[in-house]
């Protein structure tokens, strides 16, 4: 009650004041105070749901914007109007949003999310939704993300728009009911983006000022093109972004993202082929449109199947190999470079995300002071973001977020959201947030976690029922030992697994938050109980001496928070094939002592390092950054698998190359297997 009280106050306060107010009125900007923001945090809610300038919206459907080849993308165009719904006269900022998924899907959900009656009814019901304590929680973490403003961030903020802004929603090149090939977020694609910004600063009800919001794929495209740097673009709010595209989820450590990729590739060549019905009622259907369709029917699936129905690198169709190959073109447009970034962005991320990796990464290389850029982790996978934002103790809602940024840096009022965070991050293990001046590379030295070694041993911890239950040890052993672990299907039921299905796996508890599953055919290395609240904050590397009985291997690590009761939790995770472990050190990070605290491989066929059978070969595997707080008596632990079946799976040839046998760790004192973690606090070891 009291939040709602302190809502109300404040929409009455904000409705009261708003006329009198823009971007040259002198007033005190409100202070923001963890992670809800208070004060601030209602203030910018009260603006988001509170009476708006205009009471109406005007839409123009399938305005065609012509790029400099020729090409016509088609565009909905969403403008304030007055009670007679027509648009205003006075220009405003635009929002631009590019989606591969046809702005048709993000017109359906704009008018799902704004039948009057029906709307509100709705999403109080999947607010409601609860399965907490049940075997099924996972369900709730889902629903719970359309009341944490998803829907508008993905589709159109009608009251965004009603504020006076216009929003362009636009369907990228070969999707939608746009003309072209599908270049899938290569430089074409890039290319159009800053047309299309161009395009929308230079409309006669446009002010010149242009923003960029959306989510996954449109956070990409987003990425790119303001690294690009076009004039007009002035803020970008990217909600689940990657950089490092390959790493992140086509094929990290060069493990193919077997889940996912194949199921987002159907959705887009699905779609893609819904025509314009209307165009085609009114005797004005684009030819072009239909004939670049059949030219590209389906695009890159022919280069998945590839992939897969070939055993030998010989065979694979170049493209393919330009997929993993670093110097290639793909993989030059792939590959971000935030640091040419030099508009205020705020990122949106999560821990289970597809782009983790990448998330944090993309924050510490933008090169803006903290306030200008913003980090918010939540504990959410790809398809859940924002889950239950909005309520006392969490971050504000994400449309209420993007508002507030998009007030600040495109129509400059003063609202305090450049003092919110500037990172904002769940911590794993404690279901509370964290307000912190930075994270990882970029957090200071109270807040940054110590780099330590702690050693695999094959002493048996008594803590686990997988295949190896072994230590980690604060020294490492004095004995060599090898321990196999043979390629399985327990990881169907993992954290991974969730993460691959971009969060559907996740509502089964036993797959997403208990590990235990996946273990019974994993070799588990369990720590001592911690004695204090110990938080491991940053990225994190696992070096493993390794022997293969063919001529490469699948080693997938994990690491996780053993609670009392022997519950399992992954933290984080990382994959490698050991013939592309060669490591690219001018994109990689190490800690004081020299170890790798960020190993990135370069992930090429082109510098294939074949294992030679029986002989030790050491690996770094790269773990996403995280934040976590172990409680007194939960202990660390590292999972070791021979595979990550379903979210991953090599190519054909290299596949075959594993010969699916057994591989082997070999626990050696003069070549260590260890994990360099970043803790602080009074672990006990």
């Amino acid at each position: 009650m009291k939040y709602a009280l302190r809502v109300t106050v404040a929409a009455v306060a904000t409705t009261v004041t708003l006329p009198f107010l823009g971007p040259g009125t002198a007033s005190a900007a409100p202070v923001s105070t963890g992670a809800d923001g208070g004060a601030a945090g209602a203030a910018w809610t009260a603006t988001e749901d509170g009476p708006q300038q205009y009471p109406n919206i005007n839409i123009q459907w399938d305005v065609p914007i012509t790029m400099s080849d020729g090409t016509v993308l088609k565009a909905n165009v969403y403008r304030p109007a007055d009670a007679s719904g027509r648009p205003i006269d006075t220009q405003t900022p635009v929002v631009v949003n590019l989606t591969p998924y046809t702005k048709l899907v993000s017109n359906l959900a704009d008018h799902a999310g704004s039948i009057p009656g029906l709307s509100d009814l709705l999403l109080n019901l999947l607010r409601q939704i609860d399965f907490s304590g049940t075997p099924l929680s996972g369900v709730t973490d889902l629903t719970k993300a359309f009341g944490g403003g998803e829907l508008r961030n993905f589709s159109v903020d009608r009251q965004l728009i009603k504020s006076g802004y216009a929003q362009v929603v636009v369907d990228t090149r070969g999707t939608g009911f746009s003309q072209g090939e599908w270049d899938m977020l290569r430089q074409r694609e890039q290319q159009d983006s800053v047309e299309v910004i161009d395009w929308a600063s230079r409309q006669p009800w446009s002010d010149g000022n242009v923003g960029m919001s959306g989510i996954s794929y449109s956070a990409i495209n987003q990425m790119q093109a303001a690294e690009k740097r076009p004039p007009a673009l002035k803020a970008i709010f990217p909600i689940v972004p990657g950089s490092d595209l390959v790493q992140d989820v086509l094929a990290p450590g060069g493990g193919f993202g077997l889940t996912f990729i194949p199921l987002w590739l159907t959705a887009i060549n699905t779609t893609k082929w819904v025509p314009d019905v209307q165009s085609l009622l009114q005797g004005k259907f684009d030819t072009q449109w239909l004939a670049d369709r059949a030219a590209s029917p389906l695009t890159y699936m022919d280069v998945l199947l590839n992939a897969y129905a070939s055993v030998r690198m010989d065979d694979l169709d170049p493209r393919v190999k330009g997929m993993l190959t670093d110097f290639s073109s793909e993989r030059q447009a792939w590959l971000g470079d935030p640091s040419r970034v030099q508009v205020p962005t705020f990122v949106v991320g999560g821990w289970h995300d597809l782009f983790t990796y990448s998330e944090s990464k993309i924050y510490n290389d933008i090169p803006l002071p903290p306030g200008e850029k913003q980090l918010l982790m939540g504990n959410t996978y790809h398809l859940n973001s924002g889950n239950d934002y909005g309520k006392p103790g969490l971050p504000p809602r994400l449309d209420v977020l993007q508002r507030a940024w998009f007030d600040k840096w495109l129509k400059g009022i003063d609202n305090g959201i450049d003092g919110y965070g500037p990172v904002t991050l769940y911590q794993q293990g404690t279901g509370g947030w964290a307000t912190q001046a930075g994270f990882g590379a970029s957090a200071p030295a109270e807040e940054a976690g110590g780099y330590r070694r702690m050693y695999l041993s094959a002493n048996r911890s008594g803590t686990a029922n997988s295949l190896y239950d072994g230590s980690l040890t604060v020294d490492p052993d004095g004995d060599s030992t090898r321990l196999t672990v043979a390629p399985g299907l327990s990881t169907l039921c993992s954290n991974d697994a969730a993460q691959g299905t971009a969060g559907i796996l996740s509502i089964i508890n036993a797959c997403g938050e208990d590990s235990r599953i996946a273990e019974s055919n994993g070799l588990t290395f369990t720590s001592a109980p911690v004695a204090d609240a110990t938080t491991i904050s940053g990225p994190i590397a696992v070096r493993l001496n390794t022997v293969q009985d063919a001529t490469d291997g699948y080693w997938t690590v994990t690491v996780n928070d053993v609670a009392p009761d022997g519950q399992s939790t992954v933290l984080s995770s990382g994959q490698l094939m050991a013939s592309l472990r060669e490591i690219d050190d001018s994109a990689s990070a190490r800690s004081a002592n020299g170890d790798y605290t960020d190993p990135r491989p370069y992930d090429s066929l082109a510098r294939r390092q074949p294992t030679v059978p029986g002989e030790a070969t050491t690996l770094d595997i790269a773990l996403s950054g995280t934040q976590a707080v172990l409680a007194p008596g939960h202990r660390l632990r590292i999972d070791v698998f021979a595979g990550n079946f379903p979210k991953g799976l090599p190519i054909g040839p290299m596949l075959a190359d594993t010969g699916l046998k057994p591989e082997h760790l070999q626990l050696d004192p003069n070549a260590p297997s260890f994990v360099n973690i970043p803790v602080r606090g009074n672990t006990g070891w």
